[in-house]
């Protein structure tokens, strides 16, 4: 299975955002992101968790853990739109409860957590992290083992700290050319080439 870590600096951390996803922390580009795990033509990808953490106001840190094909299978019908999943976004940050990692429904749990304790959590697990990086090796080069997680963030990338802190850990850079492209179309070319690569 692969995992994909998505850090957005200023997203909303409860459930109470109106339908202008820009102002509600950028929440329009986790929703693009949310797309572009899940979504391919006729299907749902059913060996793709997305881990989304957010760390805008008021509740910040908060931790989303999507794995829709657990309980739906890759032929489900399943809303698309925008709209449609900053709706289950929404829904998913009000059952937020203090203390516990909560299973909203099958598949989906929230809680509250760190970017950097997620990833010393999927270390600690033998997972092989990598993150996004202009100045990391090509993707198209390095060697991707079993089970990948990849982490790319926003339009405002990953606050200095953390990302210095990250970069001290045992992950890898990883670059996917020297354009700087939208997080939904760097998530779209890595799942193209571990598709290429029949790694699931």
């Amino acid at each position: 299975m692969r995992e994909f870590i998505y850090y957005s600096q200023r997203a909303r951390t409860t459930g109470n955002f109106g339908d202008d996803l820009m102002k509600a922390g950028r929440m329009d580009i986790a929703c693009q992101i949310v797309i572009m795990s899940f979504f391919i033509s006729h299907k749902l990808r059913n060996n793709v968790k997305l881990h989304l953490l957010f760390n805008g106001p008021p509740d910040a840190p908060k931790h989303i853990e999507m794995f829709p094909g657990k309980a739906l299978g890759e032929d489900s019908d399943h809303d698309i739109s925008k709209k449609d999943i900053a709706g289950l976004i929404k829904k998913i940050l009000y059952k937020y409860k203090q203390g516990q990692n909560y299973e909203v429904m099958p598949g989906y749990f929230i809680e509250k957590k760190g970017v950097i304790d997620v990833v010393n959590e999927m270390l600690t697990a033998g997972k092989e992290v990598f993150i996004l990086d202009k100045r990391g090796e090509d993707i198209r080069t390095i060697e991707i083992g079993k089970n990948p997680v990849f982490i790319l963030g926003d339009h405002d990338g990953i606050p200095k700290q953390e990302l210095k802190r990250l970069k001290k850990m045992d992950i890898k850079k990883v670059s996917v050319g020297d354009e700087m492209y939208f997080a939904s179309q760097t998530m779209t070319i890595v799942q193209n080439e571990l598709d290429r690569r029949r790694i699931e």
